[in-house]
């Protein structure tokens, strides 16, 4: 069961962190079909950036967390509200195609908390 838990861990992160680094670099190097997606959800240039950097730094974290652990945990924490926000934008919209990657991030967020050896939850 531990090696079970341990395969969806780390393949749940090498997703979360394929999907948030090409969404964020996208938005950051403001790739035409990104900005005009971002544009019909009513972001403009500035809050566009703004939103890819702050993935992108959630995305860092992501990366320093292979070595040491709670830098991962606090990406996670710092990613979960974009990948909420997103699914929250795209069903506001009605553009159903696009959230299910949303969707998705909003489970894999919770998954690699649960399943994370270093992190606890002390009520």
């Amino acid at each position: 069961m531990e090696m079970i838990k341990s395969v969806a861990h780390w393949l749940s992160y090498a997703y979360y962190l394929y999907v948030f680094g090409y969404a964020s670099l996208f938005k950051v190097f403001q790739k035409s079909s990104m900005m005009q997606s971002m544009q019909s959800l009513g972001f403009n240039k500035t809050w566009t950036v703004i939103i890819g950097i702050g993935e992108l730094i959630g995305v860092v974290l992501l990366l320093i967390g292979l070595y040491n652990p709670q830098f991962k945990n606090g990406a996670v924490l710092v990613l979960f509200p974009f990948a909420v926000a997103a699914f929250t934008a795209h069903m506001a919209h009605q553009e159903y195609h696009h959230f299910y990657n949303s969707l998705l991030m909003c489970i894999l967020s919770i998954l690699l908390l649960a399943t994370d050896r270093t992190f606890k939850i002390i009520l």
